[in-house]
């Protein structure tokens, strides 16, 4: 059947365009050969020129009318146009035969669309409107609807069920390839030139050729090739069904640097970083990308190849225009990297592989047995001998598959310095504290590879061995990770992507991951955006972030600790002065429960932020040991700097016990338009320790003002109506000034982020948020960890 006819009404639009679109991915080559082997454009859709375009028809309300071919003289006066019956029946267009709801009259079989022979508008003199004419074997089937436009739909809509019907026939059972590739090509033309617009147009050919390919499993790379080529149109504006992904991987695998994998998958993979949602609903086509990524490393240029994709996906601006670009790359990136431990985490948990996790997972008896966890605990014979003497290195090898693991032994044994009255032991062995030394409680349950190097003060190193083959993913995805940390507009989102750890355990483990990681962890301690670095902290309490791998002691630190000063040291340049998230009592108590002694050790060397950490720690009385202070005071003044600061430390706080001290106003109020300068000036000028309401109202304040409310003892009151304080000002306030009584904050530029530290400060009776940007939920839960609040304006907020 010609499918190009002007009965059919395939086609629409400009042909000339839809050729250079096709052939565009294409070498001449294969376009020249693509013209000889019957492409025919003076056929193409003269029906559709009009450009109307109809969707698919799956159902409707038609009017029917069978006739009969008439073999008598009284069987042509019965069925004269005089004597015909109309039948109203609602059709459904099934993927094999037209029937209908209620099966009865003319409709009582349900009509095969191998019975079709034709399917053609009435043309003749006189015909009814808007009918269309069936031709079956027999008799004339004639659907009238109710306008032109549902005439046409039905009719193209037919057609292409009858097509599609026809093409899963023809290519079920392929006799020769030639007649197939033929067959292939005329079934993508007419999903391209078909007026029909829906999904399954283009979708239900990519379905038959899959099924195809699905079922001929011993085609040559040649006949491969032929077939990707002629249905790459349809790929791109379409993702590639689940069995042609395994094909398109099977291709990139086994011939990566075949010109197809750049010039026709190249627009697949970006439409599927594009618009992808969510790979979790197709895992293969984020499998598919990664096939397809490893294939670009394979070529002669390896990662230069695969950095100009990077850039083409970023676009040449300093914005990306597709926001699902980043996320569904870190999603690829973080699954080819878990595939790189996949063996060995298989043998450590049992657990089953993602491959069985698409091809449905074995069963129990099946599986590998486990890896004897426990050669990874330490021998208390061991530790003792280390302890008491210089111990040799000693190694354990634990074999799974292709990856060794080898524990080396330590004689460095953690010790506690706060609260500890040995704390006056050298700096260095100090440095060894770890920040999960708290996991050892659960002694008796079978540690994971992490554990076991946290816990044991014996295990310093894990070295992992990954095969050849593994080894160049890892190194490819790490790269990739390193070129996405390098754009601007994509490293806030990477933060909050990695700041969970998204890695597996034996990854952190794996020195030359941990090693070529840091890099893209600088990346984030040296940008200046808060919404960066913090998300080098841990994503909520109890679990270790990046900044506590990192740092000497953690698991991936492998210097002596200059990272940990850089992502400590970004801080420092932050210009909202209390924005620094080191400057918060919670951030200094937990560096000086878990990181102390590294910070001591860098000061010791002259790291003027370690230096300045430990002022502020002595400053905020964070330390309690008279011991520990004392050594810190010792550190402090063994260095030049450490000894200005130290010097510059005394005087603020001679400063500090004169303001103060007893005496002075009880109330105070600022003129309008004073600044913070102005504010450090009053409050430097005489004794303050009475003071117990200040007014700022209507002044030029900002958060950096909260340095100076903090040093204010008595003070109950505070009144900021119309100021500039903010979000990182009220967090300093709800750390330091906990007896607050009454607090005024009517439109200042405070938000939830803010608003929400006010929850620790207990002794609140009176709060106005009046015009802030205070939402519903935020109110609600201030009211619940309040219990003293009695007086709250929240008018002309989100909580009116």
């Amino acid at each position: 059947m010609d499918f190009n006819s002007s009965n059919s009404g395939s086609g629409g639009g400009d042909h000339t365009q839809g050729s250079e679109d096709k052939t565009c991915l294409l070498p001449e080559s294969s376009a020249s050969d693509l013209n000889k082997l019957g492409a025919a454009p003076c056929r193409r859709a003269n029906y559709c020129t009009n450009g109307m375009r109809y969707k698919l028809l799956q159902e409707g309300d038609i009017q029917v009318c069978v006739i009969r071919h008439p073999r008598t003289f009284l069987s042509k006066i019965l069925t004269s146009k005089f004597l015909r019956r109309w039948e109203p029946h609602h059709l459904t267009l099934a993927h094999n035969s037209l029937a209908s709801a209620t099966p009865a009259g003319y409709m009582e079989n349900a009509i095969s669309y191998s019975a079709i022979e034709d399917v053609q508008l009435l043309s003749w003199e006189n015909a009814p409107k808007y009918c269309l004419q069936l031709t079956i074997p027999g008799g004339t089937v004639l659907l009238q609807a109710a306008n032109s436009y549902l005439r046409d739909q039905w009719f193209h809509s037919l057609q292409w069920k009858k097509k599609i019907y026809k093409y899963k026939k023809v290519l079920s059972n392929p006799s020769r390839w030639e007649v197939v590739l033929k067959e292939i090509r005329t079934l993508v033309d007419m999903a391209l030139f078909s007026p029909l617009q829906d999904d399954s147009i283009h979708q239900a050919p990519l379905e038959i050729v899959s099924k195809l390919l699905s079922e001929n499993l011993k085609l040559t790379t040649q006949e491969h090739e032929n077939i990707i080529v002629e249905i790459a149109p349809l790929l791109e504006n379409n993702h590639p069904p689940p069995d042609l992904c395994e094909f398109f991987c099977k291709h990139c695998r086994e011939r990566p640097r075949s010109m197809v994998v750049i010039e026709v998958f190249t627009p697949v993979v970006q439409r599927i970083l594009k618009h992808n949602m969510d790979f979790g609903k197709c895992p293969r086509l984020r499998l598919f990308t990664q096939e397809y990524i490893l294939a670009l490393n394979e070529l002669n240029a390896g990662m230069e190849v695969v950095k100009k994709f990077i850039h083409s996906m970023h676009g040449p601006t300093g914005q990306c225009p597709h926001p699902r670009v980043l996320p569904n790359l870190v999603a690829v990136c973080l699954a080819a990297i878990y595939s790189c431990y996949e063996e060995f985490i298989n043998s450590r948990d049992n657990s089953p592989s993602l491959k069985e996790i698409r091809n449905g997972c074995q069963q129990q008896c099946d599986r590998k047995p486990n890896m004897p966890l426990r050669l990874l605990h330490s021998s208390p014979g061991l530790v003792s001998q280390e302890v008491n003497s210089d111990a040799r290195m000693k190694t354990i090898i634990v074999n799974s598959t292709e990856i060794h693991v080898e524990l080396g032994r330590s004689n460095m044994v953690n010790q506690k310095l706060k609260g500890s009255t040995s704390s006056s032991s050298t700096s260095t062995s100090t440095c060894t504290h770890s920040s999960s030394s708290s996991s050892s409680s659960n002694s008796d349950s079978e540690p994971s590879l992490i554990d076991c190097l946290l816990v044991s003060p014996t295990c310093s190193t894990m070295v992992i061995e990954l095969s050849s083959q593994a080894e160049r993913v890892l190194g490819c995805y790490v790269e990739i990770l390193k070129m996405l940390s390098d754009y601007d507009d994509w490293r806030p989102a990477l933060a909050s992507l990695l700041q969970p750890i998204p890695f597996p355990k034996e990854a952190l483990a794996h020195v030359k991951f941990t090693k070529e990681l840091k890099y893209v962890i600088q990346r984030f301690a040296e940008d200046p955006r808060q919404e960066v670095h913090s998300c080098l902290l841990s994503v909520r309490a109890g679990k270790d972030g990046w900044f506590q791998l990192y740092s000497p002691g953690g698991v991936a630190c492998d210097d002596d600790g200059e990272l940990f000063a850089s992502m400590v040291r970004v801080c420092n340049n932050v210009h909202i002065l209390m924005g620094s998230c080191y400057k918060t009592k919670k951030f200094l108590l937990s560096l000086a429960e878990n990181k102390l002694g590294p910070c001591m050790l860098l000061a010791l060397r002259g790291n003027q932020t370690m230096v300045e950490i430990l002022c502020l720690m002595l400053e905020y009385n964070i330390i309690d040991n008279n011991d520990t202070q004392l050594q810190i005071i010792s550190t402090l003044e063994s260095t030049d700097v450490g000894k200005k600061m130290y010097e510059q430390l005394c005087d603020r706080q001679r400063e500090l016990k004169e303001l103060q001290r007893k005496g002075g106003p009880t109330r105070l109020t600022l003129p309008s338009k004073s600044t913070d300068a102005d504010l450090a000036r009053l409050l430097s000028s005489g004794s303050f320790g009475n003071l117990e309401n200040l007014s700022l109202a209507f002044t030029n304040v900002t958060s950096a003002c909260a340095e100076q409310l903090i040093k204010l003892p008595s003070l109950k009151q505070l009144n900021l109506w119309s100021t500039q304080f903010g979000d990182a000002g009220l967090r300093v306030l709800s750390e330091h000034l906990t007896s607050l009584q009454v607090l005024n904050l009517c439109e200042t530029p405070v938000t939830d982020a803010g608003l929400l530290a006010l929850s620790s400060m207990r002794s609140l009776c009176s709060l106005n948020m009046n015009s802030t940007k205070l939402s519903a939920d935020t109110y609600e839960d201030l009211k619940t960890k309040l219990p003293n609040l009695k007086e709250v304006d929240v008018r002309y907020t989100e909580a009116w």
